[in-house]
């Protein structure tokens, strides 16, 4: 009697351990991928994916806008911090508030009155910002699914088709935007976009950075530089005047300072050097943490905006706001069978000292 008792409870024993669910592994920045797991009626489907490389470095992205949710960088001491604004699980970007991490277009920032002219057709965009456009509509690309590839373990590529009348755009336009993580802890976002119809084009991603720490309660202490020399002043709505002005006093930034957190800054930068990758268009630097991030673009323009509420600053590599309208800024139109490319990279490394 014994021996069967003994033998029924190594069964449940064994059958036990068998209905055991294994323990889910977190992300180096200590995210739950069951969190993220989200279906669709209609099909589309949201989840975590990582990309990692040898030096310890960690990105992580969602299906939703193509979302950057973390990046995990070593700091000073070796350890790993995330340093980008972002959510612990799908439900709070299922209100699509906010542009946390997002890809943002067609047209990232802004457009004035919601309209512009394209082979002499006038486009009635839908507004989100009183009366002018902002980061492409209330449905723009931070709302969509895009499918995701993981291509390798350093690198994911994201595809979204936007159909013809989107958000009022014209053309449907194919875009892939492309995350790779180098060994040197660079992480480079490649954009690439054809239409079948002259369209406007302006993807930029839109992540929240904080160098002391994505949860920091402040971001002082941080020294920022920009390679402009120039900026294009704007109205009370943030619409460009059409001009190009030399930076002057809390505007400039073409000598390494710390940032003054008290005044509200959201103004694209003129870079001096527009298309050239290998040229520093800027740098953000951490004096607590020691943690430095070098931006490099071949976009012509970098807006700079601190969000006094969410303790982070916005870095975005764009064409300038309303070009539609200003024909001495650089051009946004892609044409029918021709080819958007564009690069930026985020290179992040430790310094001690300030910038």
């Amino acid at each position: 009697m014994k021996k069967i008792l003994f033998s029924m409870a190594i069964v449940c024993l064994f059958m036990t351990s068998c209905n055991k669910k294994p323990v889910e592994t977190t992300t180096v920045s200590g995210l739950l991928p069951s969190k993220f797991e989200y279906k669709t009626d209609n099909g589309y489907v949201n989840k975590l994916y990582v990309i990692k490389n040898a030096q310890g470095m960690e990105v992580t992205v969602i299906n939703i806008g193509a979302r950057i949710v973390s990046i995990a960088v070593p700091d000073k001491d070796g350890n790993p911090l995330n340093v980008v604004l972002g959510y612990d699980s799908i439900a709070p970007y299922l209100q699509l508030g906010d542009y946390y991490g997002a890809i943002v277009g067609r047209y990232a920032n802004r457009i004035a009155n919601g309209t512009f002219e394209l082979d002499r057709v006038t486009y009635r965009v839908r507004q989100n910002e009183g009366k002018n456009i902002l980061h492409g509509g209330p449905r723009g690309f931070h709302t969509c699914y895009f499918t995701i590839e993981q291509a390798a373990e350093n690198q994911l590529i994201c595809t979204y088709y936007s159909k013809d009348d989107e958000q009022g755009f014209p053309g449907n336009v194919d875009l892939t935007v492309t995350y790779s993580l180098t060994d040197d802890n660079a992480l480079k976002i490649d954009y690439q976009a054809t239409t079948d119809k002259t369209t406007l084009i302006n993807v930029s991603n839109h992540a929240y950075f904080n160098l002391s720490g994505a949860q920091s309660a402040t971001f002082a202490e941080q020294s920022l530089y920009i390679d402009a020399a120039k900026y294009t002043p704007t109205t009370e709505d943030l619409i460009p005047t059409g001009e190009i002005s030399p930076v002057q006093g809390v505007l400039d930034f073409t000598s390494p300072r710390t940032i003054d957190t008290e005044y509200q800054y959201d103004l694209n930068y003129v870079l001096n050097h527009p298309g050239d990758i290998s040229n520093l268009a800027g740098k953000l630097q951490s004096a607590i943490t020691g943690i430095g991030m070098e931006i490099y673009t071949t976009e012509p323009g970098l807006q700079f905006y601190n969000d006094k509420k969410r303790i982070a600053f916005v870095l975005e590599t764009q064409h300038f706001p309303d070009s539609p309208h200003y024909p001495n800024f650089p051009s946004t139109i892609l044409q029918k069978d021709s080819v958007f490319n564009s690069q930026t990279i985020y290179k992040f490394n430790v310094n001690s000292h300030a910038l």
